[in-house]
């Protein structure tokens, strides 16, 4: 089991807060696309949750690691898109789903926790983008 440097939320709303400042924090990242010749937009920020995910842990990048969280969420996408295709469909949503998914890939939270914050985040989507329009103000 990985031991996360940062304080992993207890609350559905602090898990809303997070996801929020995880997703805004990979929106910085699509100006940089174009740039390297690989552009994309905020449809593809799942790609980015798992590192994220290791970066607001406060965990190293190590090759070990970046495959482990990687593998979780793009497995759990890929095999939930048939039943959540509305869900996963969304970047928001999608992207919250890779971001919790990478971090059931480091042992940091079981599949009932996973389900139940994305339950929560769901259920307040209108919330969560409420707080990505406040975090990407910052």
């Amino acid at each position: 089991m990985v031991r996360a440097k940062k304080t992993i939320p207890d609350r559905g709303e602090q898990w809303l807060r997070e996801i929020s400042e995880a997703y805004a924090d990979a929106r910085e990242a699509i100006p940089f696309g174009d740039l390297l010749g690989t552009p994309f937009d905020e449809g593809d920020l799942f790609h980015l949750a798992p590192m994220v995910a290791l970066k607001f842990r406060g965990l190293p990048r190590t090759q070990a690691k970046i495959r482990r969280v990687t593998e979780a969420a793009l497995a759990s996408c890929v095999a939930n898109r048939g039943e959540h295709e509305a869900t996963l469909n969304d970047p928001r949503l999608s992207f919250a789903f890779c971001y919790l998914a990478s971090h059931f890939g480091l042992g940091l939270l079981s599949v009932p926790d996973l389900e139940a914050i994305m339950r929560h985040v769901e259920e307040n989507e209108a919330e969560l983008e409420r707080l990505i329009e406040d975090a990407a103000r910052r």
